[in-house]
Formats: structure tokens, sequence, C-alpha cells
């Protein structure tokens, strides 16, 4: 069974194509590929993320308050209306990110989150993070918000699969056919050749990791795609928005 809970801590760094690769052929030393990136070949995440009609839990989360809190549907590649995918309720408490969901069919996921009534227990679906998500679903009153896709390579320490590092390039994202199934197509969230890189690790990185990314010159970076995307299309359009970024400390 996948795993369906996960506290870990993220750090996240922006780079350009040539930075990847330098940094990638490096990492390969001390890591191995994610099965489904076997033959170089990524694969894609779709998600759905839902919002109030004021943007508020985006607008809370850019805040950076102690505790915040977000909600999608995520697939791998378009699914159909009836294939397997993951409701997730993402919350971040003082650093530590912690990320709930359960596997139940798209339509499903859709009336769930619309009704806020789970569709009926079965093997495969986890019954703690569905009442979980149920009682968030009473909170608010939630509409899909917007559409926000992939290309992700990802890969494990050897020897330490809690260290896990992704890398995300053709971001792109969409407010208009809200809905999975409607294919992956959208406008591009940064510079085509950009990546996004993402630490994961449920304690400290290993001083060999903290060392290379310093070699690099690589720098932290508060980013959020869906808050990159708020900021872009809704409270900063027309404007160019540029994520802090955080000297490494060793």
């Amino acid at each position: 069974m996948a795993i369906e809970v996960f506290n870990r801590y993220e750090n996240k760094y922006l780079m350009d194509s040539k930075a990847f690769y330098g940094l990638y052929n490096r990492l390969m030393e001390y890591m191995e590929l994610d099965a489904h990136n076997k033959n170089d070949k990524f694969y894609s995440i779709s998600n759905l993320y839902y919002d109030t009609e004021q943007h508020t839990l985006i607008r809370n989360s850019l805040s950076k308050p102690k505790y915040r809190e977000k909600l999608r549907i995520r697939a791998y590649g378009v699914p159909e209306r009836d294939a397997k995918v993951y409701l997730e309720l993402k919350k971040k408490v003082f650093g530590l990110v912690n990320k709930r969901r359960t596997a139940m069919k798209l339509h499903e996921a859709y009336e769930f989150v619309r009704t806020g009534q789970p569709p009926a227990y079965r093997e495969g679906m986890n019954r703690q993070v569905t009442r979980e998500i149920e009682y968030f679903l009473s909170r608010y009153e939630l509409q899909p918000m917007v559409y926000l896709a992939y290309d992700r390579i990802a890969m494990f320490c050897k020897g330490n699969r809690d260290l896990r590092i992704t890398f995300d390039t053709n971001i792109r994202t969409r407010r208009y056919d809200l809905k999975l199934e409607d294919g992956d197509h959208g406008e591009q969230l940064l510079e085509r050749g950009q990546w996004l890189m993402e630490v994961k690790a449920e304690k400290t990185i290993p001083v060999w990791l903290a060392k290379l990314l310093s070699e690099h010159r690589m720098y932290r970076t508060s980013f959020s795609k869906y808050g990159y995307e708020y900021k872009k299309s809704i409270r900063h359009a027309g404007n160019v928005f540029i994520p802090e970024r955080e000297s490494i400390v060793l």
C-alpha cells in the first residue's frame, strides 16, 4: 500500500537547466531514481486545488502563519473519471509539512469535495484521513480553483529513503477547464528551462548534501506553486513576482 501520511521538512530551490544538470550529475553519486523515472523518463503529476471564492486558503498560506493548510486532488498523468486519484490534505505546522491522503476514484473525489459526504468505505481507502478531510470540508465552502501540472524527476538517497529530492519542470497551470480529465494543457508558470528542486527529509539533511548545495550556490527559496500562481494571476496581475531567497546555513 502506498504511503498515505507524510511528516517531513521541505526546502525548495529554483535553478536554470545548466545548474540542474550540474547538480543532478553530482546527486546521482548518492541517490537513485524513483521507479517511475527509470530510463531517464519524466513522470507527470496533475493537481486540482480547491479554495473559497475569496481565496481564503492561499491568502492565509501566503501570510506565512505558524499553521496553514490546503486541499487538492492529485493524479499521475491525465486520469479518466473512474481512475484512482488521491485526495490530499496538506498542512504545515512550524515548518513541518504534514500530508495526509487517501485513494479513491476521480468522480468520487469530486463528489466528496462538492457535498462534504465521503464515498462508501472500501479496501484501499484510509478511513482516518477520510474523516479528517470530511471535517476540513465542513469548515469551508470550497470550489475548484486552479489546475496545476508538471513533469517530475524524483530520487531517493541510497540506503536512506527518508531523504527524497524532486525536480519539477514545465510547470503549467490554468483557471479554466477545471477538471483533471480535461488534459494537462495550461500556461507556463515559470520561464522555460527553469526547475524547482525540493529536498524532503524527516530530519536534517546530511552533511554531504549541505556541502553540495553550498558548492553549487543553491539558495533556499520560499516558493509555493499555487501561491506563485495566485500572485501572478490574481494579486499581482501584470507584475513580475520574485521569490524570496535565503542563504544556506551549514
